[in-house]
């Protein structure tokens, strides 16, 4: 078996390297950081990390934990990036991986090559010297919130604006916004942090959005939401798991435009969640003020599409992120408008032993999907399993897209959704049948 190139040494990659070493298939991982992490190295130094110093996990360590090595029981039920950057060099330090990981150096090219094999350029960022090498198969682990996507097109008058301009990915403290006049634009995950953050110490902080969003707590009842919505409720037909998530949202938060936000025009499950605990009681102390999406910018203010103006010193854009795959061609993979076509969220159909790693948005945690991905990826690679047809490939990515534009709202956002625990039973249910194919020495089906 030819070796097989990791990319990056996240939260994916190193998942990755996990099930590799441990069937015994021999790889190189390469990460242009010095430490593991990823995106939850908070200051990681190959800057792609977008953590800020009081970020929190969504989602409970019991959902987030790798399914071979749980996290500690002493560990918070919503642990911090400080927690999960130690729970993650554990996990590389007690498997043995690090010896595998190149450090500080970054992958800057890969091509396809005769024979099905993949040509890897690396460069060192030590000395600057690079590296070329030849593998059967790449696993892309890179992440997908490095890249910062600002409005486009800008904001008329952007280039006016007096302001200071920055996106959330370079977002750390609050204390560079103390005593000014604050706009978050989002109302995603990020946006809810930094505009509940920023109200502590600015003069005022207005949060501006372009449609409403269902706000989840952390706990419902005294319990962890994601446990909730995770058992019994996930396994109900969706129609069920709509209403009924609505009646414990109802209950107990009440009516999001009670707070001063506008209604949501989606279903509960029909967008990614926000998650907050503290956005709302923000609200309703009055720290917070709610606008439309800004319609333009003139010089020292904003005007919104109500009509409204506020001067603002400051504007923090939540816009989300690009998935972007520097090191490949277009012509191999092309990521424009977030929209990629992968067999399962893994498979690039046309590009046999490219497979990509945790390039998946879920309801749920990104850690153990990786880790289910790369068991899969390593049956393929051992014979274990085998792909069906391309074309049957293809044929499961228009049905998935299909899937997203009945349920989520229009949005870059939604192109790589999951709900995690109907897409572990979809990974078990692929392998079921690649080994099935492998036994017919078949790839049709």
């Amino acid at each position: 078996m030819d070796r097989v190139c990791v990319i990056g040494a996240g939260s994916s990659g190193i998942a990755a390297c996990q099930v590799l070493a441990a069937r015994g298939i021999a790889y190189d991982c390469y990460e242009t950081g010095s430490e593991v992490g990823g995106n939850w190295r908070y200051l990681n130094d190959n800057g792609m990390s977008s953590a800020y110093r009081s970020l929190h996990i969504n989602t409970s360590r019991q959902i987030m934990e790798y399914a071979s090595f749980p996290m500690p029981e002493d560990c918070p039920v919503y642990p911090s990036h400080f927690h999960i950057a130690r729970y993650f060099d554990s996990f590389v330090d007690h498997f043995g991986l690090r010896p595998s990981i190149a450090f500080r150096t970054e992958v800057v090219r890969v091509d396809p090559l005769p024979g099905g094999r993949w040509g890897v350029t690396a460069r060192h960022l030590d000395s600057d010297e690079t590296s070329e090498r030849v593998y059967g198969a790449v696993l892309v682990a890179n992440g997908h919130h490095w890249k910062p996507r600002w409005p486009r097109p800008a904001l008329p008058g952007a280039e006016d604006f007096t302001g200071t301009q920055t996106h959330s990915h370079d977002y750390r403290t609050p204390e560079p916004f103390a005593d000014k006049r604050v706009l978050v634009l989002g109302i995603g995950n990020s946006a809810c942090d930094i505009a509940v953050e920023t109200s502590r110490v600015s003069r005022r902080t207005v949060l501006a959005m372009r449609r409403g969003a269902h706000i989840l707590p952390k706990y419902l009842f005294g319990v962890p939401t994601d446990h909730l919505t995770g058992s019994w409720l996930a396994r109900a037909p969706l129609s069920v798991q709509e209403q009924g998530l609505r009646l414990l949202l109802r209950l107990s938060r009440g009516r999001l435009e009670d707070y001063g936000l506008p209604a949501p025009r989606h279903r509960v499950l029909g967008a990614h969640p926000t998650i907050s605990d503290d956005l709302l009681s923000r609200l309703g102390h009055g720290d917070l003020t709610v606008k439309p999406a800004p319609a333009r910018l003139e010089r020292d203010r904003v005007v919104f599409e109500d009509g409204s103006t506020e001067e603002i010193d400051a504007i923090v854009y939540c816009t989300g992120y690009d998935i972007a795959f520097p090191f490949l061609e277009d012509e191999v993979i092309d990521p424009s408008d977030n929209d990629i076509d992968l067999y399962h969220r893994v498979v690039a159909p046309d590009r046999p032993g490219l497979y990509f790693i945790g390039l998946v948005q879920p309801l749920g945690a990104i850690m153990p999907l990786a880790e289910a991905q790369s068991h899969w990826v390593a049956d393929l690679l051992q014979g274990r399993c085998a792909l069906p047809v391309p074309e049957r490939m293809r044929q499961e990515t228009r049905a998935y897209r299909a899937g997203l534009a009945r349920r989520y709202v229009a949005s870059r956002r939604h192109t790589i959704q999951v709900d995690a625990g109907a897409y572990l039973r979809e990974l078990r249910t692929e392998r079921r049948k690649g080994a099935a194919r492998v036994r017919r020495g078949a790839t049709g089906r």
